[in-house]
């Protein structure tokens, strides 16, 4: 069992992108099937286009960003929930003046990410 507050977790910087970061706040060595995250993508930060071999379910909690899933761009914003399956190249941009924060749930499993910009 872990409890901890968002506080007591470290902010890491994520290489890809522009204005990202994420704090694992359940990691594969704590939970027995999924990891837990929280990123952060700063007001006029990007993730460029990229795939996983993971699915990613995620809960949106501050800010707006486009995504694209695929061919399709959603404008997502707090309370909305996003499955990007497994392999789907996907990106976000963040719109408007607020960061762009979001949870990020994924399997224990391999993930090998591929950049495609």
């Amino acid at each position: 069992m872990a409890v901890r507050h968002v506080r007591e977790v470290p902010e890491e910087p994520v290489g890809a992108g522009e204005g990202v970061s994420r704090r694992v706040l359940i990691g594969s060595d704590e939970g027995p099937h999924f990891a837990m995250r929280l990123f952060v993508i700063r007001a006029g930060g990007h993730m460029p286009l990229h795939t996983n071999t993971v699915e990613h379910e995620q809960y949106v909690l501050a800010g707006s960003a486009d995504v694209r899933i695929g061919d399709v761009v959603h404008r997502v914003e707090p309370g909305s929930v996003v499955l990007i399956p497994a392999g789907l190249p996907h990106d976000y941009r963040v719109v408007g003046e607020d960061d762009f924060e979001f949870l990020c749930l994924v399997p224990n499993a391999e993930d090998r990410v591929e950049m495609l910009e």
